[in-house]
């Protein structure tokens, strides 16, 4: 390690090529003999300062960098072997450093198997509904109602809407609705399946969206009445090999309907998925010119050069050209008028790709996602990848002691500080890209386990450039980030500083390593809070009184096809001693049940502050028992009172809105629709109120408990059985033999309340999952470095510890000097992240009309948790520290 005499013949060489002669210092050279390493780099330190001064001196200092580079490095100019050189030494370091190479490629590659994988479920989420051709133009037209104390958003919009688009506004290519979708019966001879995608659809369908048809034409398929198009699973499932053009399937074992067109299964990041799609042409016609009920999911194609808020615009006044005079008819008031009191219909668009993460309103096709949470999870990924960066910083400059001499050595002899960098940054790239190499192949082993976790399909796509490009561009960014701060720390010593001992070995006041440890523990705490308050939450909602009982029931689906048996069917069931109760309606409290909202007046005056919109669901007798309703006055519905055919049964919040002191005996009136769905100004509906129940929820919690009226009707979709909790599978057993006899050869399709229920809170449930996932690598990529940090520090004050020992000092106390100053920046870590979770979880909260605010104890206990975490981590290195022979580090004193 010393400078050669060929160097300094250079050197002085070019001294005099330049005209700089300096005798002294040529003399001072050639007399100078070294004898040990620290002299000779003393002395060849003290050359090159002589040297700098020297072209200082004559004005030279510029070129003192090219110099340098050509004395040492442009000797040679192949760049690649000045690579090769890098990767060499990097490695040779990495091997050298097991231990602490081991810490930093296992903390980065669980950070970046997160990043990957948070990337890949954030790509899936905004890749949905992309691939339509015109996916930027199309819209949905989504309505804003508020009306009788209820205000509400819609995805569903008025019969004549899409023909109107068409016809009126300039801007609109083409239109397109859906309704009524559902499960339906279909079979091709004999045996019927259950078929949940199924939906009308107009014609036009195949031009608003992409959607291939792999046999039919594209100009006729739906235009003819029970004609259907069906997707290739579904032509696959009843036909197999043979064609299924123009063949015929039967739905709900009365409906013929021949098939025109196949197309190719919709895509999975669709917002709505579809089976089976039959022609809207020909259906009752009686709403197409009804501007005043909402039941058609309407898309539109807008042209390219439209602008959507002047079109939205226009949609609006179009829609009130068209519905202003029915108004006038029904509640003998204008437009303007119900406007000027506070009513509210308005018309608003949705861009497509907008809608699975943007839309969460009512008559959704399927429960959409939130961008929300895409935030979040991408937050949560960039703060664990910068959980490893930190880690590799933190051991990095905590062992700059270990680097010095080399860093000094490398100056003396004239490295540049830009090569020492490029040698650091080196070292961290390497790492770096050993750690994708191993993410890439974590992420690919548990992939599947994170798709059941978050619902998804994702797969690696390896076939796909732009995420190599990632992968690319990720490495080298993480490369850089990690080792950039740690690049210039290492490359800035001093040679001077370096041989006079006075560098700082890794102290543990290190101003930096500490902000590093709270920032790691900071994260980790709010991830750890975050995941309690989710599970707080759903324990809440697991357990909070509903109003009605949820549990031991079980819910047939599709009795309709029992026809005038049905009754009969539910008798005979209800008659063993095993079946407590049963009761035949569609509406449930959960939803993915009936639905229907309608206007009632206190009086038979359609007035505004007389008015009540309300849901208006259809039961019998059994209902309440059933579902385990509490009746707060009056009575339900009997046998004994066939005037109860007349008869309401309200919610207290119905009862209240309607203002009626004693409401029982009181009367309420609706519209009455003849049948052609036409309503009369003068005509109404009158009910008797015999009775009010508790309130209870019927939709999920996030919502306040909205007004609520039953009426005796039939309604034959469903029938729910109350049973022994001990006797479930005789139960069911007893059940499926009955459906047997009276339903033969009839698919029988069962779930139970409390499962429906609780996938109402699919995605708090999913969310909790990933949180509580994230929180635990969180907390061991800050383990991770932690337990390196600890074993640093307990190296670097072996000494110290030995003489403690030998002076006294128990192991108890050795232990608690080691550990005291982490536990002092976790518990600063925690004082941090407290007020952070906190606003965090209060916006996250305001997503639930019914919410347990965590207290104190939730927050302590995530404090105390990790508080544990880092003192068993940075205890087992204590405990080896303090179990050492002082004798062993003492021995060379």
């Amino acid at each position: 390690m010393e400078l050669k005499k060929s160097q300094i013949d250079y050197i002085i060489a070019d001294l005099n090529r330049r005209g700089l002669v300096y005798q002294p210092l040529q003399e001072e050279l050639a007399d100078h003999v070294c004898t040990t390493v620290e002299e000779k780099m003393e002395e060849g330190m003290r050359f090159m300062e002589a040297y700098r001064a020297t072209l200082t001196l004559f004005g030279h200092e510029g070129d003192i960098e090219d110099i340098q580079q050509q004395t040492f490095y442009n000797t040679s100019s192949n760049k690649l072997a000045m690579i090769n050189n890098y990767l060499k030494i990097s490695y040779r370091n990495l091997v050298k450093q097991r231990f602490y190479s081991l810490i930093n490629i296992a903390g980065l590659s669980i950070g970046l198997c997160c990043t990957i994988l948070i990337a890949l479920f954030v790509a899936d989420e905004l890749s949905y509904d992309r691939h339509h051709e015109k996916a930027g133009r199309i819209y949905r037209v989504a309505t804003h109602l508020r009306f009788g104390g209820n205000d509400s958003h819609l995805a569903v919009c008025p019969a004549p809407f899409a023909e109107a688009l068409m016809s009126e506004i300039p801007e609109v290519e083409v239109a397109t609705r859906f309704r009524n979708w559902g499960t339906f019966l279909v079979k091709r001879e004999a045996e019927n399946f259950n078929e949940n995608r199924v939906i009308w659809a107009d014609p036009q369908v195949f031009r608003v969206f992409t959607i291939p048809l792999l046999s039919g034409d594209t100009g006729t398929v739906l235009t003819e009445p029970n004609t259907m198009a069906v997707s290739e699973s579904v032509a696959r499932k009843f036909f197999g090999e043979e064609d299924p053009l123009n063949q015929t399937l039967i739905l709900n074992n009365h409906m013929n309907y021949k098939i025109t067109g196949v197309y190719r299964n919709i895509p999975k990041n669709s917002h709505f998925h579809f089976d089976i799609l039959l022609a809207m042409t020909g259906l009752d016609q009686s709403m197409d010119q009804l501007w005043l009920s909402n039941n058609f999911h309407t898309y539109f194609v807008m042209r390219p050069d439209a602008d959507p808020e002047e079109v939205e615009g226009k949609i609006n006044e179009m829609f009130i050209s068209h519905a202003g005079p029915q108004v006038q008819d029904i509640m003998g008031k204008t437009y303007e008028q119900l406007m000027s009191e506070g009513v509210k219909a308005e018309m608003y668009l949705q861009a497509l790709p907008d809608i699975h993460l943007k839309s969460d309103i009512d008559e959704e096709f399927e429960a959409n996602g939130d961008i929300r949470y895409v935030y979040l999870f991408t937050a949560i990924a960039l703060f664990i990848l910068i959980l490893a960066i930190v880690n590799f910083m933190n051991l990095a400059t905590a062992r700059s002691a270990d680097r010095a001499r080399e860093v000094g050595i490398r100056k003396v002899l004239g490295s540049l500080r830009s090569y020492i960098v490029r040698q650091f940054l080196t070292e961290s790239v390497l790492v770096t890209a050993i750690s994708i190499l191993l993410a890439i192949v974590l992420t690919s082993t548990i992939l599947p386990y994170f798709n059941r976790l978050a619902g998804k399909s994702i797969v690696m796509p390896f076939w796909d450039p732009v995420f190599w490009g990632f992968i690319l561009v990720s490495g080298l960014l993480v490369g850089f980030l990690a080792g950039i701060y740690p690049a210039f720390f290492l490359s800035s010593f001093k040679p001077v500083t370096i041989l006079q001992g006075k560098l700082s070995k890794g102290s543990r006041s290190s101003l930096l390593r500490s902000v590093l440890v709270v920032f790691q523990f900071s994260i980790s705490i709010i991830l750890i809070i975050g995941t309690a308050a989710v599970y707080n939450q759903l324990n809440f909602i697991q357990n909070k009184k509903l109003g009605f009982n949820k549990d031991q029931v079980i819910i047939l689906e599709d009795t309709y096809v029992l026809g005038n048996q049905i009754n009969a069917f539910r008798d005979e069931l209800v008659r063993d001693p095993r079946i407590l109760s049963g009761t035949v309606s569609s509406f449930l409290p959960v939803t993915n049940s009936a639905r229907s909202n309608t206007t009632f007046w206190k009086e038979a005056d359609k007035t505004l502050e007389n008015s009540v919109n309300m849901q208006r669901w259809n039961v019998d007798h059994d209902y309440m028992k059933t579902m385990g309703l509490e009746l707060v006055i009056g009575r339900f519905f009997s046998h004994e009172f066939p005037s109860d055919s007349g008869a309401v049964v309200l919610n207290e919040r119905a009862a209240k809105q309607f203002g009626f002191d004693d409401p029982v005996g009181e009367e309420i009136y609706t519209f009455k629709f003849h049948p052609d769905n036409s309503v009369k100004e003068d005509e109404y509906e009158r009910f008797r109120i015999v009775g009010v129940v508790k309130d209870f929820h019927f939709e999920s919690i996030r919502e306040n408990i909205g007004a609520l009226s039953m009426m005796l009707s039939p309604s034959t979709g469903r029938i729910s059985f109350k049973f022994d909790a001990s006797e479930v599978s005789q139960v069911i057993n007893l059940i499926q033999t009955q459906w047997k006899n009276m339903a033969p050869g009839e698919p029988l399709n069962y779930t139970f309340l409390d499962e429906d229920f609780g996938r109402m809170y699919q995605a708090e449930k999913k969310t909790g999952q990933l949180f509580s996932v994230f929180a635990v690598l969180a907390v061991i990529i800050a383990s991770l470095g932690l337990f390196a940090l600890a074993a640093f520090m307990a190296e670097q004050r072996t000494k110290e510890i030995g003489v403690r020992k030998v002076m006294g000092a128990t192991m108890g106390n050795i232990m608690f000097l080691l550990s005291k100053d982490f536990g002092k920046l976790v518990i600063i870590a925690f004082l941090i992240s407290v007020p952070v979770a906190w606003y965090g979880i209060r916006a996250w909260l305001q997503g639930f009309a019914y919410k347990d605010i965590p207290g104190v104890i939730l927050y302590m206990g995530a404090g105390l948790v990790a508080l544990v975490l880092a003192w068993l981590t940075v205890s087992y290195q204590s405990y080896r520290a303090a179990s050492a022979n002082p004798a062993q580090s003492l021995r060379d004193e």
